[in-house]
């Protein structure tokens, strides 16, 4: 929904106009009520279409143009160190995340891209490298959720499968050629 007379601003059904930080014509940043790690923002179309296929193309460019100016200045803030007095992009990493339907734990059907802060890890402690995935799949990344808690929450669906590494078998180049020519194929039927 775009901003109403009164300047409000929906999140799917959620009114969220105090806690958007940026606005551009197209879409809007804004604070996670459940934020996964320090710094976990969204950006959000203003018309409120589920699927990224929804968006046109002024839209897609406006929110990923958005995605990169938030996380420089997520970098400034959570970048930096003690001798530092602003962090920059090279001095930690984000994820990207897009959950797009239900399937893939989309909780509110408004399309809304993830910008998760990755700080460095020190020299002998462990990260949690792609544990990220399980958290922003579990309750901690239900946005809704909390949300949703006003009202009746949904259930999440969809979960990546749990694979081991050493259970992702590498496939052959000849494989992954006629993946990519039948891909290439498909693609040249949608322009």
């Amino acid at each position: 929904m775009a901003p109403s007379s009164r300047n409000e601003i929906h999140f799917g059904p959620f009114e969220v106009t105090e806690q958007v930080f940026h606005r551009t014509a197209n879409c809007y940043a804004l604070v996670n009520i459940k934020p996964i790690l320090p710094g976990h923002v969204l950006v959000i179309p203003f018309r409120p279409v589920q699927r990224l296929t929804d968006l046109n193309t002024s839209e897609v460019t406006s929110i990923f143009t958005t995605v990169q100016k938030v996380q420089k200045m997520l970098a400034k803030v959570h970048f930096k160190s003690i001798s530092q007095e602003e962090g920059s992009i090279e001095d930690g990493s984000f994820n990207i995340a897009i959950q797009d339907g239900k399937e893939s734990g989309q909780t509110v059907p408004h399309m809304h891209c993830h910008i998760i802060p990755r700080t460095r890890v020190e020299e002998g402690e462990k990260g949690e490298g792609d544990g990220i995935y399980d958290r922003l799949q579990g309750e901690e990344g239900n946005v809704g959720g909390g949300l949703w808690d006003l009202w009746e929450r949904p259930e999440q669906k969809g979960k990546f499968p749990v694979i081991e590494d050493e259970d992702r078998i590498p496939r052959s180049k000849e494989d992954m050629n006629r993946e990519a020519e039948f891909y290439r194929e498909q693609m040249a039927l949608l322009d």
